[in-house]
């Protein structure tokens, strides 16, 4: 059975396990209001080549701000999985600098680049959840970063994470399914608690790469409106990747075309036209 650490005993995050009143206590937002308003990611100059020589990215620049939610738009190979992977370090660009929160990450490696990667958090396509544990348990993941010990090796956490993790899941709506297995969510459920799962490590920057592109029109929606949400109600700079250039025009405040690796147009949602997005999806995007 998965098990949360504490001083006073283990708490069982088995789905079987009975919860006690709920201890959410203030919504999670509260503890993000705080927090100074201004650029929470920058992006310059990035480039990044292969060693096969292909250029994937060159002299990107991007900078967004608290509140702010930027959607970035291109065929596939025009570079969003690149600037995604060097944003979150997965990635070392051949040139230029990422600043989450203030700090270079790109100057950066092992236990440093970790430290300095917390500020940020990531969504992917698929939510990657573990399936046989509970919804809550599987929440209280995005805990680990700050807790890198034996116990958690163990798939341990302290209790003082669950009172936090409660609070994501009730922001998602779905604190109702903290006791249900993850396996049994749909889609989109399961893409909201992987949400949730980001909020816990207190995230400034909230990445998400084609979050939709597996869910159906309504539950692309909803998770579209949450992420909205997100930034504009808990002050998140937001960066989505999608594929879908109406969801986009609908949920961001600013549009980026990327295409050949290269920025086409950094603008406000609603002075792109349809002829520069339908340009990014033409010859010439490999």
């Amino acid at each position: 059975m998965n098990t949360v650490l504490s001083t006073s005993g283990n708490i069982p995050l088995d789905p079987s396990a009975a919860f006690g009143a709920d201890a959410s206590g203030a919504h999670v937002a509260a503890s993000r209001d705080t927090r100074a308003s201004g650029v929470k990611l920058a992006v310059h100059n990035l480039t990044m080549r292969y060693g096969n020589g292909h250029t994937a990215l060159r002299d990107f620049n991007l900078s967004v701000r608290a509140g702010e939610m930027v959607v970035v738009l291109g065929s596939n190979g025009s570079g969003k999985s690149t600037f995604m992977k060097c944003v979150v370090g997965l990635n070392q660009p051949t040139a230029g600098s990422v600043e989450v929160a203030g700090c270079d990450l790109a100057a950066l490696s092992g236990n440093a680049l970790r430290q300095a990667r917390l500020p940020l958090a990531l969504i992917s396509q698929s939510a990657n959840l573990v399936k046989r544990r509970s919804v809550l348990a599987n929440v209280c993941c995005g805990a680990l970063g700050r807790h890198r010990t034996l116990a958690t090796a163990l798939g341990r956490l302290p209790r003082a994470e669950i009172e936090t993790s409660r609070a994501c899941l009730d922001e998602v709506g779905l604190l109702h399914l903290a006791a249900q297995r993850a396996g049994t969510l749909s889609g989109g459920q399961a893409q909201r608690v992987a949400i949730a799962r980001a909020l816990v490590q207190r995230p400034h920057v909230l990445l998400a790469d084609e979050p939709v592109a597996s869910l159906d029109p309504e539950a692309a929606d909803e998770v579209m409106r949450l992420l909205r949400r997100l930034a504009t109600e808990d002050g998140l700079a937001v960066v989505c990747v999608l594929h879908q250039p109406e969801l986009a025009a609908r949920y961001a405040d600013r549009l980026v075309g990327l295409r050949n690796g290269q920025m086409e147009f950094d603008q406000q949602a609603p002075e792109v036209s349809s002829a520069q997005i339908s340009r990014l999806y033409v010859d010439g995007a490999s």
